[in-house]
């Protein structure tokens, strides 16, 4: 009990919480720190396969995940649809699922051969050198490592489905746990709480790293390891519920949880009746009314049929493109200035280990702070405007000191101030559209940016006859756009919080 206290001592020191509020944030960021782990953990295997199949594969193994995503998100929804379930055991469900899987995948890679022909990951790493002297080699689709055909079908379905599982884990996985922290907090808490949330993640990103470098001799054992830590991810999954012992002053409820399922109906209903249809996102019926095949398309329908997720998911569409092609951009400069491959892992190595700090110290620091004080529109429209200042910047200063200072200024503001903010985004609408629309947006319109991204980029490295120094100078429309997006959907999320607070009170 002692410790107990002391651990809810600590917590307050960090972040502005109320008692009631946390056990539910410890098991949020704990759950969250496992899941990033699982993920860094396996993310070198996954690459490493997928290098061994040639570096001219990987835009393929790209839109195969935009294809799988396509499948799955709608899947997530209708585990989250089902009638006897609760929110809370289908993201138990969900994780564990996961965690299955991981241990399928070990033993599928057990099976199949480690090295069918004379090639190894060596000499993928040496030809990915090789494509850095030459830019030609490989853009014209001649695989500049032995590729698909040195190895046996089994092999290069074992390393293609598992490229694509992992990818589909980082997304579902984050999605689904997000969906159900917004439904057990609100915006007030939230803007308290989820930079507390999003540095377990940060920590998670760290650990796993650390632990995949210092024990890359374990292979594909390491997916056993991962495999528990979703486990972990699960059981933590279950204390992300909202503590209704507390009076109902202090706990200020806004929206319904799993304990309002048989009530649902009604309060639905009178909410229509009491709602202006411009400021309430639409409500979902058919949960209850039709067969639970249907509910597959329910994201879909919600999204299509509320203005505001539709804001919300051009928001996200646009994010995806501008990071996804600052992304390529970035490679390209890394690419043209840094010959030595080693020399390119090391320089990677030390910015994502760089940008991991000041991402954790701000998200304990400064996200509660920033969110209350200046609100959802400042935070997201920060991202927009630093990746306007980003694209300028390495088109005029094309080098890896510049892509090294754009990428740290990007993420530590992407993730300290408006990840949290896009995830208050979701905080003002119905339950159904947290755990049905909430998935598709992060799942399939991630994807779907960075496919448009890559088609961009690639027609574009055309255009400018292989010459993309200025290619970042083309995505400032798009970046714009995107600020003209972030402030109105800021506002009008501002203006949804206060209808939800004085429709409450």
């Amino acid at each position: 009990m002692a410790g107990r206290f002391r651990l809810d001592a600590i917590v307050s020191a960090i972040v502005t919480v109320h008692p009631h509020e946390i056990p539910a944030l410890l098991h949020s960021s704990s759950c969250f720190f496992f899941i990033l782990s699982a993920y860094f953990v396996v993310l070198p295997l996954r690459d490493e396969g997928a290098i061994s199949l040639g570096l001219s594969k990987l835009p393929g193994l790209f839109v195969g995940s935009l294809f799988l995503t396509l499948i799955a998100a709608p899947v997530s929804t209708l585990i989250f649809s089902l009638p006897n379930l609760s929110k809370s055991k289908a993201l138990v469900i969900i994780h564990r699922f996961f965690s299955l899987s991981l241990v399928l995948c070990f033993l599928l890679w057990r099976a199949s051969p480690t090295e069918s022909m004379p090639y190894n990951t060596k000499d993928a790493v040496d030809s990915a050198s090789d494509l850095t002297k030459d830019p030609k080699v490989g853009m014209d689709g001649a695989n500049p490592a032995p590729g698909w055909d040195n190895h046996g079908w089994f092999y290069i379905s074992v390393r293609v489905g598992f490229f694509l599982w992992v990818a589909l884990l980082n997304l579902v996985a984050i999605s689904s746990t997000w969906a159900r922290i917004i439904d057990v907090m609100d915006s007030e808490s939230g803007a308290r709480l989820f930079g507390f949330v999003g540095a377990g993640a940060t920590l998670g990103q760290l650990f796993g790293s650390v632990f995949a470098a210092a024990t890359a001799w374990m292979g594909p054992y390491l997916l056993l390891f991962a495999a528990l830590l979703m486990e972990f991810a699960a059981q933590s999954s279950k204390g992300i519920t909202r503590d209704t012992s507390q009076s109902s002053e202090e706990m200020s409820p806004l929206r319904k949880t799993d304990d309002d399922h048989q009530i649902e109906g009604r309060q639905e209903a009178s909410s229509q009746k009491v709602c202006s249809p411009k400021v309430v996102t639409p409500k979902s019926p058919i949960a209850t009314t039709r067969p639970q095949l249907w509910a597959i398309l329910d994201g879909m329908k919600l999204i299509l049929a509320s203005p505001y997720l539709m804001l919300v998911s051009l928001f996200l569409w646009l994010g995806a493109v501008i990071s996804s092609f600052f992304y390529f951009q970035k490679v390209n400069i890394i690419a043209t200035t840094i010959k030595s491959s080693i020399g390119r892992r090391k320089l990677f190595a030390q910015i994502n280990s760089f940008i991991a700090v000041f991402i954790l110290i701000g998200q304990l620091t400064l996200t509660g702070r920033i969110l209350t004080l200046a609100g959802v529109t400042v935070a997201i429209s920060a991202s927009p405007f630093v990746a306007l200042g980003n694209l300028v910047a390495i088109a005029i200063w094309p080098t890896w000191v510049s892509v090294a200072v754009s990428e740290t200024v990007r993420k530590v503001t992407t993730y300290v101030v408006t990840r949290p903010g896009r995830e208050l985004l979701f905080t003002v609408v119905s339950q159904d559209e947290k755990y049905k629309a909430k998935v598709c947006i992060d799942v399939i319109v991630q994807r779907l940016g960075d496919a448009a991204a890559a088609g961009l980029f690639e027609l574009l490295t055309i255009a400018l006859g292989g010459q993309t120094s200025t290619a970042s100078l083309y995505a400032l429309p798009v970046c714009l756009i995107w600020i003209v997006t972030a402030f109105f959907l800021g506002r009008r999320q501002e203006q949804l919080a206060k209808f939800q607070v004085g429709s409450s009170s």
